[in-house]
């Protein structure tokens, strides 16, 4: 006879009868079981069940592995990228995107999602004797924009996987991705560089709410360990350059989501996969990334440009001296009309660049990488999402949608504010008071 324990909840274990009836009076129950049989030790272990010391435990999907950055050093060169010299980052935590998501949709929370995409419309009130004005659309969630609707337009019209049913629902699994590097303390070197994600099916007034718990913990980025320097004085006989280093530090960030962008979540994005949601209906997911949230250091990180540069913006090729347009028609007409986008041409000038770095070995600095990179402001460091998902018309850039939280509410509006205070205070006479 093989003991069974179901984890349940204190207040809804069985009674002693009950026990008694489904243990002792069993057809195939023998004393013998019973030998060697201590109950405290047996409650501690339901009490112990699925819990974990560690936080980043292995029971909620947590997994443990290393990545490689090369090492570039100016006058040195090899036969290829792929030999040159690199350091391997050990310890990084990450859970797969597939199996964050499996998760998230047979939560009870999910059976409340909004899977199929529709436009939404205001109509305001007719004025007494006049016909009523048409109607407004009103963009108030993921599922009623037009990202997500395009995309299950796609998913709709594709060719349905053989072996599915007539019935089975095809459905967008639409994520919104953050990441924000964090000082964790006023004093010390402290830190944290989370990536989570939220699912755009659940309406922003349950996401929003911390105790919805809505957030899905991907990875945490680790800083670039301090014996870099060791490694790469061993190699190179010097310390490495700041220029090195941070070439170093966007090539991990980069290399981790080589590591979240996986064989099995790309099979997913072409294929979809087949889950039983939380409200009972089995569905094809098809996962799409439609936002990123950042603030603008990681911003350029996502979209590996030069950070305040010719080109400061990640989505159009504004210049830095039109920025003071900004606002104007003239200045809305040059964001729509030249927009980045993730071209064949890109990606040749920064695989030129980088082979320039490796095989020639020339310098982060070099004017000849200036000459090939600087029109758009770009960096020789390859996108991770370029690098996995371009192949199937993904344009990363178009995933840097503005943020409320880093663009204004974090000191941005206070120091305009203030701005605008001295500006009156110059006017003089009683220009502040009339703001008031």
């Amino acid at each position: 006879m093989k003991w069974r324990y179901n984890y349940v909840a204190a207040n809804s274990l069985p009674s002693v009868n009950s026990l008694v009836h489904d243990v002792i009076l069993a057809p195939d129950f023998d004393l013998v079981h019973f030998r060697n049989f201590r109950i405290e030790c047996e409650l501690a272990s339901l009490d112990s069940y699925g819990s974990s010391t560690s936080a980043f435990s292995a029971n909620d999907g947590w997994q443990e592995a290393s990545v490689t950055i090369k090492l570039p050093k100016e006058g040195v060169s090899y036969a290829s990228e792929v030999e040159a010299s690199e350091l391997e980052i050990h310890g990084i935590q990450y859970r797969p995107i597939l199996d964050v998501l499996k998760a998230a949709y047979q939560d009870p929370a999910a059976a409340k999602y909004h899977y199929n995409p529709f436009k939404m419309f205001w109509q305001p009130d007719a004025e007494d004797g006049q016909d009523p004005p048409p109607p407004e659309r009103v963009y108030s969630e993921i599922y009623n924009s037009d990202a997500m609707i395009d995309e299950d337009r796609k998913i709709q019209d594709q060719l349905r996987d053989p072996g599915d049913p007539d019935d089975m629902e095809y459905a967008v699994a639409p994520i919104m991705l953050w990441s924000d590097s964090t000082h964790l303390a006023n004093f010390g070197t402290a830190s944290l560089w989370p990536i989570y994600l939220y699912l755009g099916n659940e309406s922003k007034y349950s996401r929003c709410k911390p105790s919805a718990q809505s957030a899905q913990h991907l990875a945490y980025i680790p800083s670039i360990p301090d014996v870099i320097q060791d490694v790469y004085r061993k190699l190179y006989g010097i310390t490495a350059t700041a220029l090195v280093l941070t070439f170093c530090k966007r090539e991990l960030f980069q290399a981790i989501w080589l590591l979240l962008l996986d064989a099995e979540f790309i099979d997913a994005y072409l294929h979809g996969f087949v889950l039983l949601c939380a409200d009972g209906i089995k569905r094809r997911l098809f996962p799409r990334i439609l936002t990123y949230s950042a603030d603008y250091p990681e911003k350029i990180l996502i979209a590996c440009i030069r950070f305040l540069a010719q080109c400061p913006c990640p989505t159009c090729h504004v210049e830095k001296s039109n920025i003071a347009s900004m606002g104007n028609k003239s200045d809305m007409k040059q964001r729509k009309d030249h927009p980045r986008e993730d071209t064949a041409r890109v990606r040749d000038k920064i695989a030129i660049a980088r082979k320039w770095v490796f095989e020639c070995g020339y310098a982060l600095s070099s004017k000849r990488l200036g000459r090939v990179l600087d029109y758009a402001s770009l960096i020789p460091i390859q996108s991770a999402f370029s690098q996995r998902l371009s192949s199937f018309g993904f344009n990363h850039y178009s995933l840097l949608v503005p943020d409320l939280l880093h663009e204004f509410e974090l000191g941005v509006w206070k120091a305009v504010f203030t701005h605008l205070m001295r500006i009156l205070y110059a006017a003089g006479g009683d220009k502040i008071q009339e703001f008031n």
